[in-house]
């Protein structure tokens, strides 16, 4: 019976004490000595932005705690005051807990570390650095430009072997692993039997190879500050694929995604991200990119972090998208004109066809649409075009404001009311806004649409000269 009370107010002494205590997932602390703060805050870096995670107050003894029961994700982070001063620190090979210490004086060159090698090494660099640029800096007043020019070009070359000599002693820090990824491609000039390559080649090759430095497996890229990972990803698609078409673009998409699909996160910021950029695009043809990635990503199930709702949204958009990229035969469109005379688009027999929907009511409208209508009369007869305009908002107000709209100006196409058509034409050609403007070859096949009158001129002629 006594071993058995024993038994019970040892367990009850332990709920109540360490047995049960909140365990934390992380915890880092902070102190600051003749520091004047009283408050610190963590953050961390994502993609091109900064965000403060945590906040510590400090405490009796004179530190301030980041402690909570959520896990951080590997990257570079950082304690900061409200004046703006930091100390950046790394979570990626060390477990998060850790102590650092220093002096209000200056953080990075005062900083102690205990409990972790990772962020001591970072520390450690971070005042070689320093260092070297000091003695740069002060000798910028002591010597005339052209000395102080070749100093300058020393003083770079050391710090560039120092970063080689950290990165070989210690690859896998987190600094290590980010200048790797900062580093550009070398091309190679000629190929293994010793011939050289044409600049097609080398041009594959760099990009076949462009993120051979940066492991996009690894969740650590998607932390790390704007000069790293989002600079090589827009560089990749703003720099390297610029003008591509998107049959060109789309594998190298899909091979950039491939490679993040381990970092689970990384894998599903591409996918958005790409979506976004591409929907957003005002490229003419690049809406074969976004239908791609939703074809690809969203409707087969790949992309599982977006909600059913946005799922279905993009896939109802795609689907409408994927009828009117260039190349695809536009939709038979069948409507009446003014004295009720039906036509048909594809009854059409002409060489090109300029689909056109408008209002007069559209400010946009009302400057495009007569600058097209010039050029659609200086080539009409030179490349056998054929006006096909429908009226967009075809209610009670605006058809004699359409009306006298055409007698204005003379618009001798084939003016159509929309009122009544064989298709829900706002639908199926996703006329959301206005002027909705679409070029056609014989074949009724799109070859160019969100056009103005200068991009009309353009394609056409270009349209022409491939031939």
């Amino acid at each position: 019976m006594k071993r058995f009370l024993l038994f019970f107010a040892l367990t009850v002494l332990c709920a109540s004490t360490t047995c049960f205590a909140k365990k934390y997932k992380y915890q880092i602390t902070v102190t600051i000595h003749n520091t004047a703060d009283s408050m610190l805050m963590l953050g961390y870096y994502h993609i091109e932005h900064t965000y403060v995670i945590d906040t510590a107050f400090i405490n009796k003894k004179g530190q301030f705690v980041f402690q909570k029961d959520k896990t951080l994700d590997p990257g570079l982070y950082f304690f900061c005051n409200q004046k703006g001063e930091f100390a950046e620190f790394a979570i990626y090979n060390d477990k998060p807990f850790f102590k650092f210490e220093t002096d209000a004086a200056d953080w990075t060159a005062n900083m102690k570390v205990t409990g972790s090698e990772e962020n001591e090494l970072m520390f450690n660099y971070h005042r070689t650095n320093a260092k070297i640029y000091e003695e740069t800096m002060s000798k910028k007043s002591q010597m005339d430009s052209a000395a102080f020019k070749t100093y300058y070009q020393e003083q770079r070359k050391k710090m560039s072997d120092f970063d080689r000599e950290f990165m070989n002693a210690h690859p896998r820090h987190i600094l290590s692993v980010m200048m790797r990824a900062e580093r550009d491609v070398p091309v190679p000039l000629v190929n293994e039997q010793g011939d050289s390559l044409s600049q097609k080649q080398r041009f594959d090759y760099f990009m076949e190879h462009y993120f051979d430095s940066m492991d996009l497996g690894d969740p650590v890229f998607l932390r790390t500050p704007k000069s790293v990972f989002h600079r090589k990803i827009t560089e990749y698609l703003d720099k390297y694929l610029k003008g591509a078409p998107p049959e060109v673009i789309t594998p190298y998409i899909d091979s950039m995604i491939a490679r993040a699909r381990p970092a689970e996160k990384t894998f599903h910021w591409l996918i958005h991200f790409i979506t976004e950029k591409y929907l957003q695009s005002g490229v003419m043809g690049y809406d074969a990119i976004y239908v791609h990635m939703v074809k690809r990503y969203y409707e087969t199930g790949e992309s599982t972090l977006s909600s059913p709702s946005f799922v279905d949204e993009q896939v109802v958009r795609a689907n409408k998208w994927e009828k009117l990229l260039i190349g695809k035969v536009a939709p038979e469109l069948i409507l009446y004109d003014t004295l009720g005379i039906a036509h048909s688009l594809h009854g059409l027999p002409n060489k090109y066809t300029l689909l056109v929907f408008w209002s007069p009511t559209c400010g946009h409208c009302k400057t495009m649409v007569p600058a097209l209508y010039k050029k659609y009369l200086e080539y009409k007869d030179k490349y056998d075009i054929a006006g096909f305009a429908i009226l967009s908002e075809p209610d009670e107000p605006t058809t004699p404001l359409w009306k006298k709209f055409i007698r204005d100006h003379n618009f001798d196409w084939i003016n159509l009311d929309g009122g009544v058509a064989n298709i829900d034409w706002h639908d199926v050609y996703d006329v959301i806004t206005t002027p909705q403007i679409f070029l056609l070859d014989k074949d009724k096949k799109i070859i160019g649409k969100h056009l103005n009158a200068d991009l009309f001129e353009k394609i056409l002629q270009f349209n022409e000269e491939e031939k």
